[in-house]
């Protein structure tokens, strides 16, 4: 496993770029799913930060929905 997929791995939180980076997708369509609630976000300290757990789970309803 390489070092960026294991740091990955181990984050409670990611920005949007490291959601993309860690989950293939887009910055693009990330913040489109935010923007239409299927994705949800938080802003901590001016930052808006994806959870981990909100992001497994907005790729798994992707899975179901295919």
């Amino acid at each position: 496993m390489r070092n960026d997929e294991q740091k990955h791995q181990t984050k409670l939180s990611y920005t949007v770029s490291e959601a993309a980076l860690a989950s293939g997708l887009g910055r693009t369509s990330l913040y489109e799913a935010m923007r239409n609630g299927s994705l949800k976000s938080l802003w901590i300290s001016g930052r808006r930060l994806i959870l981990h757990e909100d992001l497994v789970a907005f790729l798994k309803s992707g899975r179901e929905a295919a």
